[in-house]
């Protein structure tokens, strides 16, 4: 399969590895609707290759993904389409993680926020660099958890450190991601090359169908429940769009861009 055509990501395909790259450097490799589109298309594409194994989900440069382009809804005159919209977009994102039927590998290569970090907690295995952390500021932007992390992060985590990441904001440092079960290994920038890929590659040879029918089984403990988390999640989110807290923090972040620009 020839995977052409991608604007927002970077997709080349290495062997058995399909390598994903968040690929937007003048903006911290933010996400926009389009990203999300294209995400959906990859992870759907993927399941229908015999020739590929694992997927690796990476970013451009030394941050994996500031999260949401929170600077998108500006250019749209009719705000409650567009949210309505972005929603749709968003939920059919998550829904394409949820059925992936490749190995799906975070390879946290720097910050890793919103979205950024909940997908994390949506992929089969996720190691991050020494400089990574994780960081769900939905509540100081009057949103709610998505990404299915209302359910995934408190499975992960545990109840309280994942309420204080995800209700309080508390950034998540990549040792706490190691010993909190969120990471299973911190690599250091020089071992990407040496280390993480040819590992990566290692991994891409195990035999496919053990892969793909040993996922299935893990999977199947909390399929129901992350579902019913996306579901709920994206319907609050679209409430949280037209609360005047959501008003509010768009506002706050566009004054602060512009004062930085001054």
């Amino acid at each position: 399969m020839s995977y052409q055509g991608y604007q927002q990501l970077l997709v080349e395909q290495q062997g058995k590895l399909l390598v994903v790259k968040f690929n937007n450097p003048k903006k911290k490799n933010a996400i926009n609707r389009f990203t999300y589109q294209e995400m959906t298309r990859v992870l759907t594409e993927v399941n229908d290759d015999e020739s590929v194994s694992l997927v690796v989900f990476t970013g451009v440069g030394d941050i994996f993904t500031a999260g949401n382009d929170l600077t998108q809804s500006a250019n749209s005159d009719d705000l409650d389409a567009f949210f309505k919209q972005s929603n749709a977009t968003f939920k059919a994102m998550v829904l394409s993680f949820v059925n992936c039927k490749k190995i799906v590998f975070a390879l946290v290569n720097g910050p890793a926020i919103g979205i950024g970090a909940t997908i994390v907690g949506l992929s089969d295995v996720a190691w991050c660099s020494e400089t990574a952390y994780f960081h769900t500021p939905f509540t100081k932007l009057g949103l709610v958890p998505e990404g299915g992390s209302s359910y995934m992060l408190p499975l992960i985590l545990g109840r309280s450190k994942a309420s204080e990441t995800l209700l309080l904001s508390e950034p998540l440092s990549a040792q706490e991601a190691y010993q909190f079960n969120f990471v299973s290994r911190i690599f250091k920038a020089s071992q990407l090359d040496s280390v993480v890929w040819p590992k990566l590659r290692q991994y891409s040879e195990l035999p496919q169908n053990s892969l793909l029918q040993g996922k299935r089984l893990v999977k199947e403990g909390f399929l129901e429940n992350l579902l019913k988390a996306n579901e709920a999640e994206c319907k609050q989110l679209l409430l949280q769009f037209q609360h005047s807290e959501f008003a509010q923090a768009i506002i706050d972040f566009a004054s602060r861009k512009t004062k930085s620009k001054l």
